[in-house]
């Protein structure tokens, strides 16, 4: 055999990146988290919004715990538990209060901006706790992310009309850096435990103080006059994105690690705008359009780079 064919033979076949199961399954988080926003929009008019999301929240909680007892094999401690339960109070309940209140003050574009930030303080979390290090390439990817969310979010006609207030934005920042702790410290528990289990504690850990922040509005509320639309809302914000959008992302973490996970969370505006057109006759602008094809090419990026070892 001559040297050139051994050569041949023993080249390295370069490694394709394959789409998985798991890849589908963060779509389908990002599509339903996206046009959850305005299934939210459309509840929050007849309800306060504290008092919509103890609903769903409570719903979820509910939902999530009756999961969680068929699971057999926990392997679960009082540790575990209390450890789930503060994690819950920060991605899940300080998380969503921050988000909400910091919306309330400032525009939606300057909202969607800082959260575009999220996987890059992701990323930031993993490397200083060595959870995971990223390549150069990932970096890019992240970096493309949020350009491409900048342009769909700065440009909305509405946007630009609207004064955004230094509190807000902070509220907003602060909102994402809870979340994206929350997604780095939560990975050894996705990777030891059940991601029925997981979910259930946390999402209960953050219901339970954004319940009690809820109750002072609770007797603003006329309950036997909410629209079947609203009640549909709470449903489906309840379950479909508090149930089934967190167990996807559970899963993610475990089998792609919280940077690669939170790079699909970079979608959700795509979805978004979509179902905003759909649901409330939003029209997105070309920049806008211009602005998912960034998004979609940061998160093919970060998805394909490899972590470095540490």
């Amino acid at each position: 055999m001559s040297s050139t064919a051994t050569e041949r033979v023993a080249a390295p076949t370069p490694r394709v990146a394959r789409v998985t199961l798991t890849d589908g399954l963060l779509v389908g988080m990002a599509l339903i988290w996206g046009v959850n926003a305005s299934v939210m929009k459309l509840a929050v008019s007849e309800m306060p919004p504290l008092v919509f999301n103890a609903a769903r929240l409570g719903l979820a909680s509910i939902a999530l715990v009756v999961l969680a007892l068929g699971v057999r094999q926990t392997h679960l401690t009082r540790r575990d538990v209390g450890m789930l339960l503060v994690l819950g109070v920060l991605g899940t309940g300080l998380y969503q209060y921050f988000m909400i209140e910091g919306l309330a003050r400032t525009r939606a574009g300057t909202t969607a901006l800082i959260l575009s930030s999220g996987p890059a303080f992701v990323a930031l979390f993993g490397r200083l706790l060595g959870v995971e290090r990223i390549t150069r390439r990932g970096m890019i990817g992240i970096g493309l992310s949020m350009i491409g969310i900048a342009f769909v979010a700065l440009t909305q006609p509405e946007a630009l009309t609207r004064r955004a207030t230094l509190l807000g934005a902070g509220l907003v920042l602060i909102g994402c850096v809870c979340w994206s702790l929350f997604a780095v410290l939560i990975k050894p528990y996705a990777n030891r435990l059940d991601g029925r289990v997981v979910t259930a504690i946390t999402i209960v850990g953050g219901t339970l103080p954004l319940s009690l922040l809820a109750l002072p509005a609770l007797d603003r509320t006329a309950w036997d006059e909410l629209s079947l639309t609203t009640w549909g809302a709470i449903v489906y914000a309840g379950l479909a994105s508090m149930v089934v959008a967190y167990l996807f992302w559970n899963r993610g973490v475990r089998l792609l690690g919280p940077t690669r996970t939170a790079a699909f969370g970079n979608l959700q505006p795509i979805f978004a705008l979509a179902a905003a057109r759909a649901i409330l006759g939003e029209k997105p602008g070309v920049w806008q359009l211009v602005g998912a094809v960034g998004i979609i090419a940061g998160v093919l990026l970060t998805r394909t780079a490899e972590p470095l070892p540490e």
